[in-house]
């Protein structure tokens, strides 16, 4: 599938405005492990291959291991995650899929994770790469191209 258009020639103010975010994100305290994980399993949930292949190459990059990442989409299943991990893949599920809300008792168990500044970072993660997710599936970016370390814009 060829690329429909390039946001970065297209319209470029708000795609500044996603990397303020992106920026705030990254300085936001949160373990860069934890964030890439949650916006894979955000991007596996919302079929973007461009994000999947990013995220993952990102996470390897940060230190994360290939059983984590193949597991990630069955991490009920797997005892490979913490319990901090655990709330907060819920949570990005919960957000994600936002149709009948997010539950109380996912937010219950996060609370007793994150801080309230925390869940809020981790709330901007989900929100970011969500929007991310419908940007590339809709301009149909191509996945397999993106190198980490690498500036995009």
């Amino acid at each position: 599938m060829a690329q429909r258009f390039n946001l970065q020639t297209a319209a470029k103010e708000p795609l500044g405005a996603m990397f303020a975010l992106e920026k705030y994100i990254a300085a936001c305290g949160l373990d860069a492990k934890l964030i890439h994980l949650v916006k894979t399993r955000a991007s596996q949930i919302n079929g973007c291959a461009y994000c999947i292949d990013m995220h993952t190459k990102d996470a390897r990059a940060a230190g994360e291991t290939e059983q984590r990442l193949y597991a990630l989409s069955a991490w009920r299943e797997t005892p490979f995650f913490s319990e901090r991990e655990r709330a907060a893949l819920a949570w990005t599920e919960a957000v994600t899929l936002i149709g009948g809300g997010v539950p109380d008792a996912v937010y219950h168990e996060a609370s007793k994770h994150f801080s309230e500044k925390e869940l809020a970072d981790l709330t901007w993660v989900a929100v970011a790469i969500n929007a991310w997710n419908r940007i590339a599936i809709s301009s149909r970016a191509e996945p397999g191209t993106y190198q980490p370390g690498k500036k995009v814009a």
